[in-house]
Formats: structure tokens, C-alpha cells, sequence
């Protein structure tokens, strides 16, 4: 399952996309976000909750500037160490 944490409004796209079938729940992700946006949560999933990277209920409405904050924005440092490539940022502001 694909889970999008975030929103697409009239200033842009903005999202934390996590594949529920990829991710390990390593947790990995989530120390190295200097947002601080990442948890380990869960999913219904396969009538059972599962383990996975979620981003944190307080910050779905504030990725736009929780993600421009990144210094690695572009080359967003939570994705490369996601080793199981279950984690993709969307932050694309309208021009």
C-alpha cells in the first residue's frame, strides 16, 4: 500500500510518500530528519497492524516548511538512507 502524508494545494505539492510493502520499519529515517517529522507508526494492513515510518500526526499540515527546512532538500538525506526504497519527498512549489 502507498500511504501520501501530506497535501497539494495552490502553493504546491507537498509529501512524505511511504510504501507500506517496502518498508521495514528499520527506523533508520527518522533520526536523520532535522524536521523531526518521522516516527515509527503502524498501518492496517493485511487485517493486522504493521510497523512503518509514518510522518508525525502534528506536522501532515506543516511539510511545506518542515521540508524547505532540509538542508539536504533535493537530496533529502531520510530517502537515501531508506535502504529498502520505501521513502519518496514530494516538495514541489508552484511557480
Amino acid at each position: 500500500m502507498i500511504v501520501h502524508h501530506g497535501y497539494r494545494d495552490g502553493s504546491g505539492e507537498f509529501f512524505v510518500t511511504v510504501d507500506t510493502k517496502k518498508c521495514d520499519a528499520c527506523g533508520k529515517c527518522v533520526p536523520v530528519c532535522s524536521s523531526n517529522i518521522l516516527e515509527i507508526g503502524t498501518v492496517f494492513e493485511g487485517l493486522e497492524d504493521r510497523p512503518v515510518v509514518v510522518v508525525k500526526e502534528a506536522s501532515r499540515r506543516e511539510l511545506k516548511g518542515a521540508c524547505a527546512a532540509c538542508p539536504h532538500s533535493g537530496a533529502e538525506l531520510c530517502v537515501r538512507v531508506c535502504l529498502s526504497g520505501a521513502l519518496r519527498v514530494t516538495w514541489s512549489p508552484a511557480t
